[in-house]
């Protein structure tokens, strides 16, 4: 693993009315790790966790991913960044319902411009690697919980991002499947290098990552 810094944040702050949800959050985070952040509800996981996907902007405060500095893009960088670098799971996973396994996983490629060729490959393999190569051509309602969590995966995976970030990834499935997708992201980890930012209320999950970051009244708290 290299020791360099993918994600760094100075003094982020956010409010939304009248209500500030994040007071100056000053974080880093390594190539390669794989971290939770967690903290009781309200806490400002979810916020936070959208300002470092460029989803949302923080009122103050620097942000740097990849190397890039984030808060001095504009509108169409930004979103062409947030494609190219960084892949996103979330609770319920979002498949599109017309859209087969396949297809769902390759319309960031899509969005990148990549030949379809190429995209359909990729998401092949991914699809492979994820054992899920007999479930490419099922729409999601053919899906489980587990699969269609998967195939969200592989899509958050497909055009090599930095970073994936994840909004409570196991908060809708059971306890073998959540058992899975842990293996999953460790086994990725491992195979790729890839890093993990990940909210949850699930305490096994937190356990089992590098290292826990608590939030609490939208600060960091030791």
């Amino acid at each position: 693993m290299q020791n360099d810094n993918i994600i760094t944040t100075a003094n982020l702050t956010k409010s939304f009315g009248q209500l500030q949800v994040l007071r100056g959050i000053s974080l880093s985070i390594e190539r390669g790790e794989i971290v939770s952040i967690v903290g009781p509800s309200g806490a400002g996981k979810t916020t936070l966790l959208q300002i470092l996907g460029t989803l949302e902007q923080a009122d103050g405060g620097t942000l740097t991913v990849d190397g890039v500095d984030v808060t001095s893009l504009t509108q169409r960088q930004l979103s062409d960044f947030r494609n190219r670098r960084l892949g996103f799971v979330f609770q319920f996973h979002q498949l599109l319902p017309e859209f087969s396994a396949i297809e769902n996983v390759m319309i960031p490629a899509y969005i990148a411009g990549t030949p379809a060729g190429k995209a359909r490959e990729r998401a092949s393999r991914l699809l492979d690697f994820l054992g899920l190569a007999d479930r490419a051509h099922h729409k999601p309602q053919q899906l489980s919980g587990g699969e269609k969590q998967r195939v969200a995966v592989a899509r958050a995976l497909m055009n090599k991002p930095a970073v994936v970030l994840a909004d409570e990834p196991t908060g809708s499935l059971d306890t073998q499947n959540k058992q899975e997708l842990h293996q999953l992201f460790f086994r990725l980890r491992q195979e790729t290098g890839q890093t993990f930012v990940i909210v949850t209320h699930d305490e096994e999950l937190a356990r089992l990552t590098d290292r826990t970051i608590h939030l609490k009244d939208g600060q960091t708290v030791d």
